[in-house]
């Protein structure tokens, strides 16, 4: 009969994207749902409500969830807030968004996860299966909800969904054909009390899978290949360094896929329009996935051709008077800033900062002192910042993002560059790094209006 949750009673913790689908998909198959967030009000809720959806706001009270039969959280609701906490003490089961989904897929989950590269992989992958002619769904971590897809998964629909450590801390079923895994270091360690922990719930990813399925692991990175070691899936490895015998490695200019002397050709370098070096890794892991799946090298290549990156994921913003200012909003840890910064050669001058979430900022030490002119510091990190990198280059201090902007911009001029790389979430100042990145690009194309003479 498969899994049913007719007339029972089920608790959606957390109003956004992810808990907003599920709350609505569960009411379609039937469920009495509670949707509880902690806002006061909800600009849906009149919706929500003609859907038979109960809305409890303002708050998380402990017998909705403890009288429920069923609670699914958001990724953004922590599993010990006291009242998802009460409810497992009581014995009601506890699942992510994108494991209830997963009960009702009648297609193939790809699964992405990493600390960095997720959102970037994850698009180009089903771009890459688009070209090939599959039915591809995307979303997950990024666009549509796992949850939104339910409706549309027939046998044949490849779901390639980006997957979050908070999301996979919950899961129970969830079982990909083929879970990819693209690097993995310190990260969210205001949220998961050690790297372990972290590290952990992103091992999730390969613990349902077994010999049909496959785990498309970076062989560069050791702590994935620890963190895969225990998986039961057939690996796939790719390795920018080239180091491996079989896998996806970069030779003669070209992406191939080696099996013992024998390198098939999958896509050629020059296809590849992304900003930064380190984002050839992702292309590697997209191509390995479609590779698996059956895509075509011609296809794979024209998705990539196409392919100019995510917006927030060093995107190029404009270039004024020899100044060039890139948007990588999505760099919210030590590791991804730090790869930022590794892809300019020298005049570089990042504004860095926001709510630290962990990790050692000292890292970008040395990449920073070899290459930037100075840096500009915002939001509560600034004081870290200038106490881990300040006596190796010039720290300043902006008290608003447009100070902050116009001041990187003085700095960087005349032919410098101005990257936004933060190493930290957004949540002091902005709703989310997309709302950073957007208000990034609004200030640089007003300096750009400026320098023309149209304001």
């Amino acid at each position: 009969m498969g899994f049913d949750v007719q007339d029972k009673r089920v608790t959606v913790a957390g109003a956004a994207r992810s808990g907003l689908a599920a709350a609505e998909l569960l009411a379609r198959r039937g469920a009495r749902v509670t949707l509880s967030d902690a806002r006061p009000a909800l600009p849906d809720a009149d919706r929500l409500r003609s859907l038979g959806i109960a809305l409890e706001l303002g708050g998380h009270t402990r017998a909705t969830f403890t009288s429920a039969d069923l609670v699914v959280l958001s990724p953004g609701v922590p599993p010990e807030q006291e009242a998802v906490q009460a409810a497992r003490d009581r014995g009601v089961p506890v699942i992510a968004e994108i494991e209830l989904a997963s009960r009702w897929l009648l297609g193939r989950v790809i699964a992405i996860t990493g600390t960095k590269g997720k959102s970037t992989t994850t698009a180009l992958t089903g771009r890459m299966l688009e070209a090939a002619g599959f039915k591809v769904t995307v979303g997950g971590n990024i666009g549509s909800p796992l949850s939104a897809q339910v409706s549309e998964s027939t046998p044949d629909t490849f779901h390639v969904v980006e997957t979050s450590s908070f999301q996979l801390e919950q899961i129970d079923t969830f079982h990909p054909w083929i879970a990819v895994m693209l690097n993995f270091s310190p990260d969210h360690l205001d949220r998961h009390p050690d790297v372990a922990a972290y590290g952990a719930a992103k091992a999730r990813i390969f613990e349902n899978q077994n010999a049909a399925d496959f785990a498309v692991i970076n062989a560069d990175d050791p702590a994935v290949l620890e963190l895969a070691r225990r998986g039961r899936a057939t690996a796939r490895r790719f390795s920018l360094a080239g180091a491996i015998d079989r896998g996806t490695v970069v030779e003669d200019g070209w992406i191939v896929e080696r099996h013992s002397d024998i390198a098939r050709r999958l896509v050629p370098i020059d296809a590849i329009h992304l900003l930064g070096p380190h984002l050839v890794n992702d292309v590697l892991a997209a191509a390995t996935v479609g590779a698996i799946a059956g895509a075509a090298p011609e296809a794979m290549t024209a998705a990539v051709d196409a392919f100019r990156g995510l917006e927030h994921a060093m995107e190029l913003v404009a270039d004024i008077d020899g100044v060039r200012f890139v948007n990588d909003s999505k760099a919210t840890n030590v590791e991804s800033a730090l790869k930022s910064i590794e892809s300019f050669d020298c005049d570089l001058v990042p504004i860095m900062g926001g709510r630290y979430k962990g990790g050692d900022l000292r890292l970008l030490r040395e990449p920073l002192k070899a290459r930037a002119r100075a840096l500009v510091a915002i939001g509560e990190a600034a004081p870290l910042l200038r106490d881990a990198l300040g006596d190796v280059l010039p720290v300043e201090h902006a008290d608003s993002f447009a100070a902050a902007i116009a001041r990187a911009h003085e700095l960087a001029k005349p032919s410098g560059v101005v990257l936004l790389a933060p190493a930290c979430s957004s949540f002091d100042m902005f709703r989310d790094y997309a709302d950073r990145g957007r208000r990034f690009k609004d200030e640089v194309r007003r300096l750009q209006s400026h320098a023309k003479g149209l304001i």
